[in-house]
């Protein structure tokens, strides 16, 4: 442990620790840190200043507010906007001292590719000004934190109104769910005809079991490329807006 390139304060705790096992002398002859130096680190380590208590209540109120998906850069832009300037590195460790977690999922680094599906051809070719409604339907399916897991949302969007005419909830990502928000959304609109079906080469759109659902409804299926954002766009747009408001995060009122 000696080795590794840690701070003095986790030297202190460690011999801290370890202290009733062993003799204190020996263990800071270990650390090659001199007895005294132990002594007023644990005491430092002891006091909790006021300041301190101050900014762990800032950092809990701001977290409490976004509803655990503020990370260390945005504590750190509401806090100094409220006349508390705090850097985004003082505010990761102040998160990880009050045993804060963002619920953010880290970003993916998909593989950027310019073929499109080997049987599911791009029909819509970012045509998204459509000039009629039930003419071009586009899915997506997010995840959102519902309290103790994570839960996926599956929607269907009108291109022409911009609105979710079809939604399912689940637990799982799969085709049944892709399946239930397509089913909505057919419904919903009196079983139209001659509508065109737009999303991403997910494996629940790509599956035998939800194409079946498309033959049933008579709906053409066209698919984006792979790893290619801007083929579904508006949808991607929407299901992010979505995720923001089910969060709660009102930067307006934040800060």
């Amino acid at each position: 442990y000696r080795s590794l390139n840690v701070r003095h304060d986790e030297w202190f705790t460690v011999i801290e620790s370890f202290k009733g096992s062993y003799p204190v002398t020996t263990l800071c002859s270990a650390f090659s840190i001199h007895r005294s130096s132990y002594k007023y680190g644990i005491k430092r380590l002891r006091e909790i200043k006021p300041e301190r208590l101050k900014e762990y209540a800032l950092v809990k109120s701001i977290f409490r507010e976004s509803n655990g998906s503020a990370g260390a850069r945005t504590i750190a832009q509401i806090s100094t906007h409220r006349q508390h300037p705090l850097s985004r590195y003082r505010a990761g460790r102040l998160m990880k001292a009050c045993g804060l977690h963002s619920c953010q999922q880290p970003k993916h680094a998909y593989k950027r590719a310019a073929q499109e599906h080997v049987a599911i051809p791009n029909h819509l070719k970012r045509q998204f000004n459509v000039t009629q409604p039930n003419q071009v339907w586009c899915g997506d399916v997010t995840y959102i934190w519902t309290g103790k897991r994570w839960s996926y949302l599956a929607i269907v969007m009108d291109l022409f109104s911009r609105k979710p005419i079809g939604w399912a909830l689940s637990f799982s990502p799969n085709s049944q769910l892709t399946g239930d928000a397509l089913k909505m959304a057919f419904e919903s609109r009196g079983k139209p005809k001659g509508v065109m079906f737009h999303s991403d080469q997910g494996c629940h759109y790509t599956s035998q079991q939800f194409r079946q659902y498309l033959w049933r409804f008579q709906i053409k299926q066209s698919m984006s490329r792979r790893g290619n954002c801007w083929d579904t766009e508006y949808m991607i747009m929407k299901t992010g807006n979505y995720k923001l408001t089910r969060a709660g995060i009102d930067y307006v009122s934040l800060y």
